[in-house]
This record gives structure tokens, sequence and C-alpha cells, in this order.
């Protein structure tokens, strides 16, 4: 990939973590990255904690029959959605030509 990243937009920064979670830690958040080719890319970030959480939530509500099973689009699950830890997973997933797998542009 030969185009500059300008800006990391992450959504649990501007909105604070999702109901009943825990900033960082029991989140999931959208994550837009943008390149000085003005192109815009998203994708959605798990914690691990998260989907566990979201698992047991399931068993309750009777959704995805009962926490039987989980998915979202453009998902990438990590440790923490921390800035830090999101960048450098982005920094990863373009040298290691991954990037276009999981994120999708915005047209």
């Amino acid at each position: 990939m030969n185009k500059a990243i300008i800006d990391v937009w992450i959504g649990s920064e501007v909105n604070g973590s999702i109901i009943g979670g825990v900033l960082y830690e029991n989140d999931n958040t959208d994550v837009i990255v943008s390149f000085n080719d003005n192109s815009k890319y998203v994708a959605t970030f798990f914690t691990y904690e998260n989907i566990e959480s979201l698992r047991r939530k399931n068993q309750k509500t009777g959704e995805c029959l009962n926490g039987k099973y989980f998915w979202a689009s453009d998902m990438i699950i990590v440790e923490k959605t921390d800035r830090s830890t999101i960048v450098e997973t982005i920094d990863n997933l373009i040298e290691n030509d991954q990037f276009n797998q999981i994120f999708k542009e915005i047209k």
C-alpha cells in the first residue's frame, strides 16, 4: 500500500464505550482510517472480553440461537480498543498486506 494514513477515527473515543461495556476492555468500536488520497476505510474492532459478554447476553435474549454463534461484518478482535493497540494493528495489517481483507472502503 503506497498511501499514507492521515487520520484514524475511533468511535469509542468520541462516544464512550458501548452500553454496559468498559472502555477499551469490554467494548467494540467502529474505526475509520483516512488516507492521503482521500480514501477512507472502516472496520469494527471488538475485544475478546466483549465477544464473551455479547455471547452471554445473547444466551439470555435468545439472539443468535441463544448465543450459539456471533458474527459481524468487517470484524477484527483485539485485546483492547485503545488507540495504541488499534494503530499498531492497522500498521501490522498494512505491513502484511492484509488491510484490504478486513477494512472496507467507504464510497
